[in-house]
């Protein structure tokens, strides 16, 4: 016999929705380790960048927890949902570092702390809730609108349903300003100042069969765009929430290793970060040593026969343990940590591996694993109800960066403490009763002790408590956290969050170039060389910079992946590459135009011509980021 529905349930537990200028939008990739590909790329027909908004669905639960269906309203079933979002940035406490770094947490006092009393409420963005229900429904009464910043309407964006009764959340359209009109002057804490990200709670109840359901909530976070699709973190907030889940006895170690499922993500993506950062591209990228991926060396790390046990001890003994108490910066991945500008020569200044992931090195570096496969990524509808959810739960948290949370771009470092998740029921963030705000005064000073304790911050979230934490407003942080803060070494290393905010990036001129296949090797090379500081429309000056980005990051390219024309192979170019796409374009007035007419081989018509095809052209280098020295002094004065 079919089971019974017991209860109901909302998925993904968390959705990840990205801001946008564009009215068009994409809904977001429900299968880990895939991207979402939308018709006509990430920009509009205008060069606006499109919204990522978020699919929930509701599935029936039996008695012993199986997952049987996926209810919707062709099923003949009444789905009521409620969402309620929020911008709480202004109103919360400066970012000073994570508060759960033991031993070393910042206490941080109020942002725009000369605001006092009931006048705080001026600060917070809260248009309250929406409940929509039926199929296809859209329109004004669905919007997220009504929210202030002081005087100002500040708009996070709308829900709508689809044709099957699901829901759709959008967000705001990437847009900050300050209340007082003075430019931004930090990475985090600009004071009067607000932007449109936001994050809450989706509810929904449920008439079955004339039974009445309450779901179990759900919640989502409107987060800056994605300049790096297709690309992903050596280290998600998936693998920081599934290792904090093992180590908490919640859920189960892998019992047995498979190299293509928990040691060859590790590796590619140490190497596709080569696409957004010059130094990795030097270390792991195409024709280096440590290409991981490359087919020969590839055959020896995926054996696991004592043939290959030293080629595999090799790269395990590269990669930085978790809790270590020694620093290391000569280990990899090269990013940088939690404590990075804040304490010298501590462990936490570059970022380890997860425990879960280290050990799983540790047993493959051992020749305690199989092999398995490369699997193609299953459709969506090819799953049972039981995979379904299991990606649902698994390709949110895989899209956002598991790290450094200083303070992060996503979603941030509360995510890895047991206090902010339902007790044994994983992936579930414990959330607020409804119609119970956030708590927005803790005291003078947000200390660790305080931020971690029962009844703290992050004991129980709603409408806004997730993406407060981040900097406001979020372009600054973006165009501040860059790579290659010591200015004298070689490489553009280490690295803040490459797969997401890139920081040297392979120009569509040079894929132009690099794919003329009647041009020798040895052009076609240098042109898969030269890479392009992803933020050089910007300027150099960083005050000027990170204002620019509040204005201009619309015009940034978006890194895609793009496959090598079929002409003229050679076996020292990729298949695949990810290229900056849809760059607002230079006109002839720009003075970089006649440096890139001066290349080799470039004429004005194939300049032209490639600019049409591509929409952008090469610009002038600059250097990639402020040393790191200055930054530090930035942040102290800061403070």
């Amino acid at each position: 016999m079919p089971s019974t529905i017991k209860s109901v349930a909302i998925y993904p537990p968390l959705g990840i929705a990205r801001v946008g200028n564009s009215d068009e939008f994409f809904l977001a990739s429900e299968i880990p380790g895939q991207p979402p590909v939308p018709e006509s790329g990430y920009k509009d027909a205008l060069g606006r960048v499109k919204k990522q908004a978020v699919l929930f669905r509701i599935y029936g639960i039996g008695e012993n927890g199986e997952v049987i269906r996926e209810l919707t309203a062709s099923d003949n079933v009444s789905i009521s949902w409620r969402v309620h979002v929020a911008n709480r940035k202004a109103g919360w406490y400066q970012f000073m570092n994570a508060l759960d770094i033991p031993g070393y947490g910042i206490p941080a006092a109020f942002r725009n702390a000369g605001v006092k009393g009931d006048d705080r409420s001026q600060l917070i963005i809260d248009p309250g809730p929406r409940a929509i229900n039926g199929q296809n429904v859209s329109g004004p009464a669905y919007q997220f609108d009504g929210g202030k910043f002081y005087d100002t309407e500040v708009p996070l964006g709308e829900v709508r349903t689809d044709h099957a009764g699901r829901l759709i959340v959008l967000g705001g359209e990437g847009k900050s300003a300050s209340h007082n009109s003075l430019p931004a002057i930090t990475f985090a804490n600009n004071d009067g100042w607000h932007d449109d990200v936001s994050d809450g709670t989706v509810r929904a109840t449920v008439v079955l069969d004339g039974q009445t359901f309450e779901a179990a909530p759900a919640m989502v976070a409107v987060t800056p765009p994605n300049f790096g699709q297709g690309l992903f973190a050596v280290v998600t907030m998936y693998d920081v929430v599934y290792d904090l889940y093992v180590r908490s006895g919640w859920l189960e170690k892998p019992e047995a290793i498979v190299f293509y499922e928990h040691i060859y993500p590790i590796l590619k993506r140490t190497v596709d970060t080569q696409w957004v950062n010059h130094g990795f591209y030097m270390l792991f990228g195409q024709n280096s040593p440590s290409d991981f991926t490359e087919k020969d060396i590839l055959a020896k790390l995926s054996d696991p026969s004592e043939s290959s046990r030293a080629d595999r001890e090799r790269v395990f003994n590269w990669y930085r343990k978790p809790n270590g108490d020694q620093y290391e910066p000569e280990k990899i991945p090269p990013f940088y940590g939690d404590t990075f500008g804040d304490y010298e020569a501590l462990p936490s200044v570059d970022l380890p591996l997860t425990a879960t992931q280290y050990e799983c090195m540790e047993r493959w570096a051992n020749g305690d694993f199989t092999t398995g496969s490369l699997q193609a990524p299953p459709l969506f509808d090819h799953l049972n109800p039981e995979e379904q959810v299991a990606a649902l739960n698994k390709a949110p948290l895989e899209e956002c960066l598991g790290g450094p949370f200083h303070p992060g771009i996503e979603i941030t470092w509360p995510f890895r403490n047991l206090i902010f998740w339902q007790e044994k029921k994983p992936f579930r963030i414990k959330i607020l009763p409804e119609g119970v705000s956030p708590k927005d005064d803790y005291g003078p000073l947000l200390s660790p002790a305080i931020a971690l304790q029962p009844g703290g911050p992050l004991d129980g979230s709603g409408p806004g408590s997730l993406t407060r934490w981040l900097g406001v407003p979020w372009q600054t942080d973006e165009a501040s956290c860059l790579s290659g803060y010591v200015a004298s070494l070689y490489l553009a290393l280490p690295s803040f969050w490459a797969a997401r905010v890139p920081n040297q990036v392979l120009s569509s001129d040079s894929f132009t170039r690099l794919s003329d296949s009647g041009m020798n090797d040895a052009q076609r090379l240098k042109h898969l060389d030269y890479r392009q500081d992803w933020l050089r429309d910007l300027g150099t000056q960083y005050q000027s910079k990170i204002n620019n980005m509040v204005a201009r990051w619309h015009e940034l390219g978006i890194i895609v992946q793009h496959p090598l024309p079929k002409t003229g192979e050679t076996k020292w170019l990729p298949e695949q590459l990810w290229v900056e796409s849809d760059r607002a374009q230079f006109t002839e007035s720009d003075p970089t135009y006649q440096q890139v007419l001066e290349a080799e081989h470039a004429t004005p018509q194939i300049l032209r011509e490639a600019t049409v095809l591509l929409k952008t052209v090469a610009g002038d280098e600059e250097s990639p980021a402020r040393p790191r020295r200055e930054r530090r002094a930035f942040r102290r004065d800061e403070r």
